[in-house]
């Protein structure tokens, strides 16, 4: 699935771009949101339910209550396991400095750095193109070779050198390499997601992957809002400039003053998240390894099927209280 996502960003900017240049940024939204569309479409029609029978509702017409509607319900549950509220820390920690280059990283490129659009676009689609190659073929290999968890380690490792290069580099070709480094940390998510369906059961599969989405979703709100605050307090404006030559010249002034600042940390926030993903391996190291192989009690309660879910009806209210993940101590 990441591969995938990888992929649409090879070919998305460099159709967005053209299309943009030759027809307006009026097409390139109508576009998007006619893609977005029949996407729900393809979802309502084509994908099939991944919960079991048991488990669905019995209609459409079936009643929602108020704390299935709630955005927040699966983030309060999130300390109920402790495998699960170190895993939630680990994407929390690691993807809040994601979410934050996301926004700024393609603007500090050209102002900074000095990328033309026609660069930017390259420098995406060669790390698009890594990063399938990662999450394809040597997150296969890492997986079978040393195991899940130290490949989510490796994968932090990788992204700290590359949060690193990016705040202390200041010349295009640093740039390209911390990008190489970058296409190798987009497998530490994967193999996230690849622990947590191993060890759930499947009818909390949802529940533990709606957690880290929650996670994910909130770093999206935050990590923008924590790079631009850091460079403000280091004076790095990142403001659209209609000439690129005008930011070439600009960024060469800054490099050329050996006491400003951004001479020496050209970008301050990449260092923090930095900080902040070495925090994240950290927390890793203390997830526990799981048996994957003994799953016993998984097994005997969804052989019952139906009828464990109808002749237990008080079940429901220990749901809270039990680990969410097979095996689930520290």
């Amino acid at each position: 699935v990441s591969a995938t996502f990888a992929a649409s960003l090879v070919t998305s900017p460099a159709i967005g771009a053209y299309l943009s240049q030759a027809y307006g940024d009026t097409l390139v939204v109508v576009l998007a949101s006619g893609v977005a569309l029949l996407d729900i479409g393809f979802i309502l029609l084509a994908v099939p339910e991944s919960l079991p029978e048991e488990m669905r509702p019995v209609s459409w017409g079936a009643p929602i209550s108020w704390e299935q509607a709630d955005p927040f319900a699966s983030l309060r549950k999130v300390g109920q396991d402790s495998t699960v509220l170190l895993i939630c820390i680990t994407v929390f920690l690691s993807y809040l400095p994601e979410a934050g280059q996301y926004s700024s990283f393609f603007l500090y490129l050209r102002q900074v750095i000095g990328f033309s659009s026609e660069t930017v676009a390259a420098f995406i689609g060669v790390v698009g193109i890594l990063s399938i190659l990662a999450q394809t073929v040597v997150l296969g290999i890492l997986m079978r070779s040393i195991g899940n968890k130290n490949t989510i380690l490796l994968g932090l490792g990788f992204q700290i050198l590359q949060l690193a290069w990016y705040g202390f580099g200041s010349q295009p070709w640093m740039m390209w390499a911390a990008g190489a480094v970058a296409a190798m940390s987009s497998i530490t998510f994967p193999a996230i997601s690849a622990m947590v369906s191993r060890n759930a059961d499947p009818d909390q599969q949802g529940v533990v992957q709606g957690m880290i989405t929650g996670i994910r979703g909130l770093c999206n709100g935050l990590g923008p809002a924590l790079y631009g605050f850091v460079f403000y307090l280091f004076h790095v404006e990142l403001n659209e400039m209609a000439e690129v030559e005008t930011l070439g010249k600009a960024s060469k002034a800054n490099m050329a003053n050996p006491t400003d600042e951004s001479s020496i940390i050209p970008g301050p926030p990449f260092l923090f998240g930095a900080c902040s993903v070495l925090l994240s391996l950290l927390v890793a190291l203390f997830i526990p390894e799981h048996n994957l192989a003994l799953r016993s009690g998984s097994h005997k309660k969804h052989s019952n099927g139906a009828q464990t879910h109808t002749h237990s009806p008080q079940a429901g209210g220990s749901d809270g209280k039990e680990p969410l993940l097979e095996d689930s101590s520290v």
